[in-house]
């Protein structure tokens, strides 16, 4: 709600939410643009640069303390140039300040706050500032008026360091990282691994804990190679732990961001699309590899979610779902069992509070429990009640679905529904995968619709991606995770529906993200596009995050695209993009994982996979059904039909005519030579149940 006193200031005329949020602050706040750094230089005053995001709770708590007081407003209008930025909007301007404030403190995160001289040099870098000094922690207050003061007596001190500062960042980015990638960086990879497991509650390191999605696929596709490691093991361990946990949503599914303990039980509750996503690719390669149905019942739930909350009713996803309702920090997922009981009855209500762990002490805070199901013991549970443990799980359901009705009521956190491309083309690969993985065709309508949103609505007339949609608005030209991340979804989307109209458009991009970001001289993708607004310096990105690299990425879909089209230009792009990172990649493995996918596919005994026939043919149909089904990360599935206008594939027209008696053809090509073509379903049955392809 807006502030009645309060006019509003130039964010009002923004499309960000996270921007929106703050169009209300007494702070005078200008957006990213030349006319706040021309006063600034005008006025020779300093930046104050603030990047946060709109489902960010430090934001929220910051916003509050500090840019909705009058005290701090004064200060910062008086003395400083306020500037806002939506990092999800402008992930270029926060990935470099990101590094300017990791290079200055050791660390990162949100809200980023940045002073800059006019000439946008950092000389101060932090992240959350409380309003007052607090236990020993520098107060917003205090620093403004600091920084003040030095301002106007010494700025040549901030000058100097801002320059600094710069040079240092400017060196780094610019320091080599090619070499030769070896494939034995896969098995030392796969020990760092084992030395960061948590053998009792699954995944990596300590708390904070994260679920690292790209960890858990490198490691189910190193488990496939060699069944005999622990990867497998890791991998169902952690997706179990986490789906019991209560970084879960027990009651309306999805997940949250990270867990702030070791046990997956306190989330940071809110959940961002991305997460959802790559998870959904996780628990989906899993259910590949190990053909549990727990694991497929897991992408339902999170899909569930995704299309109840996250979906645009024109076929794009939104972004996030907040952390905080009534300014609260979970109040919106938490429970009581008074609450519980109110909804369920006595008896319902007390056999769901102890199998989801909701207690009168609480497990967060004072405000309720969050329902986990890391305690629960179902088996006991029902012998104790004298009924098996589907007839639990039907009655525990039935009152899931009575609280999630129940929990519609109460206030719902803030919902971001800025449409990204990046983050829409993971969402696309996550469903196209799954939809072919499961034979489920609605799962590959949603991916196909959403693809069909960002073709007509955040891409340009001449091929250029927009970063985000949000009330009729495209904006920001596109980064490298834009291209990367929308090429993922295409070619997985081709996987799908063998329909060579996503192909094209995976090509298409392919070459327009070439002639915008590709290094000529060393290799890899810069960032920013060669038209882009330039921050100092261009950097690439090639570390994991949250997500994976726009970089790695890029060099999985080069090394897909290849073996699809066996185009050699394509082939020797994607070579180059490995040995342009290859030294980052050997001195710090696990911050590449995605990169090791693209290590993984480059090694392994690559197949193309041709199925010849007529579409609509049950024996084409269902051998089309068991290859997409099959978990085959190292082989590509192509098709042909006779009937149909020329390929967009050059090399599919190099095969032998496929006889006129046999309704099914099914060519297996490894390293450029394809064997006799398998026409008996049986025998393509026998080969994929063999580990084959």
């Amino acid at each position: 709600m807006k502030p009645k006193h309060h006019k509003p200031n130039r964010l009002i005329d923004e499309k960000s939410p996270y921007l929106l949020q703050h169009a209300y602050n007494p702070v005078d706040w200008y957006p990213w643009n030349d006319e706040a750094f021309a006063k600034a230089k005008r006025e020779n005053k300093p930046i104050f640069l603030s990047i946060g995001y709109s489902s960010c709770h430090w934001c929220h708590v910051m916003e509050e303390e500090s840019f909705a007081d009058e005290q701090v407003a004064e200060v910062l209008n008086q003395d400083f140039v306020p500037i806002k930025v939506d990092r999800e909007e402008r992930p270029d301007i926060d990935h470099f300040y990101m590094m300017v404030c990791q290079a200055m403190t050791g660390q990162g995160g949100w809200p980023l706050t940045i002073l800059l001289t006019p000439e946008q040099k950092p000389f101060f870098a932090g992240t959350y500032l409380p309003k007052e000094d607090r236990y020993g922690r520098t107060g917003l207050l205090a620093l403004l008026k600091r920084v003040t003061i030095m301002w106007n007596e010494e700025s040549h001190r901030a000058i100097d360091l801002g320059e600094e500062v710069t040079d240092r960042v400017q060196t780094f980015l610019q320091i080599s990282q090619q070499g030769e990638i070896s494939k034995k960086v896969l098995d030392q990879a796969y020990q760092e691994f084992v030395e960061q497991y948590d053998e009792i509650f699954g995944g990596f390191g300590e708390a904070p804990k994260f679920p690292r999605p790209h960890d858990l696929l490198f490691l189910l596709r190193y488990a496939r190679a060699n069944p005999k490691s622990k990867a497998k093991e890791m991998v169902e361990r952690t997706l179990r732990m986490m789906r019991r946990g209560g970084i879960f949503d027990q009651i309306g599914f999805g997940f949250a961001r990270y867990s702030v303990d070791r046990h997956w039980l306190v989330p940071h509750f809110e959940k961002m699309l991305y997460d959802q996503a790559m998870l959904a690719l996780a628990y989906t390669e899993a259910y590949q590899l190990t053909q549990d149905p727990y694991f497929r019942h897991v992408v339902e739930e999170i899909f569930v979610y995704v299309q109840r909350e996250l979906t645009d009713p024109k076929g794009g996803f939104y972004s996030a779902e907040d952390a905080d309702s009534e300014g609260i920090e979970g109040k919106f997922y938490v429970w009581t069992p008074q609450e519980v009981k109110e909804v369920l009855g006595e008896e319902d209500g007390a056999l769901f509070c102890k199998a989801f762990d909701i207690r009168e002490s609480s497990n967060f805070e004072e405000y309720g429990s969050i329902p986990n199901l890391l305690r629960s013991r179902t088996s006991e549970m029902a012998k104790q009640g004298q009924i098996s443990q589907q007839e639990l799980a039907d009655r525990l359901e039935k009152s899931r679905e009575k609280l999630f009705k129940c929990r519609e009521k109460r206030v719902h956190p803030h919902k971001d529904d800025k449409i990204l491309t990046s983050w829409n083309g993971l969402m696309i690969a996550a469903f196209a995968y799954a939809g072919r993985a499961f034979q489920l065709p609605e799962y590959i309508d949603v991916a196909k619709r959403a693809a069909q949103f960002i073709h007509t609505r955040l891409t340009q007339s001449d091929g250029r991606l927009w970063v985000r949609y949000r009330d009729g608005d495209a904006k920001v030209n596109g980064f490298i995770d834009d291209y990367a991340f929308m090429n993922w979804g295409f070619i997985e989307l081709y996987q799908a529906t063998l329909d060579e109209e996503y192909l094209n458009w995976a090509f298409e991009l392919t070459i327009k993200m070439k002639e915008l970001f590709w290094d000529e001289h060393d290799g890899g993708f810069f960032f920013s596009g060669s038209d882009g607004e330039l921050l100092l310096t261009r950097h690439k990105e090639h570390y994991d995050g949250a997500i994976p690299s726009g970089n790695a990425v890029a060099g999985y879909n080069l090394l897909r695209l290849a073996s699809l089209t066996r185009d050699q230009s394509i082939e020797k792009m994607a070579d180059q993009q490995l040995k342009a990172f290859a030294r980052a990649i050997q001195d710090s493995l696990t911050s590449h994982s995605f990169f090791l996918l693209a290590i993984q596919f480059a090694f392994a005994n690559r197949m193309e996979i041709v199925i010849d026939g007529e579409k609509d043919h049950s024996d084409v149909q269902e051998a089309t059904a068991i290859l997409q089904q099959a978990y085959l990360p190292e082989a590509v599935i192509l098709f042909r039909e006779q009937s149909s206008r020329e390929s967009l594939i050059p090399s599919l027209g190099q095969l032998p005519t496929r006889k006129s008696q046999q309704t099914l053809a099914v060519y297996i090509c490894e390293n450029y030579a394809c064997q006799q073509p398998i026409t008996s379903l049986n025998e393509l049955k026998s080969l994929i149940s063999q580990g084959r392809s």
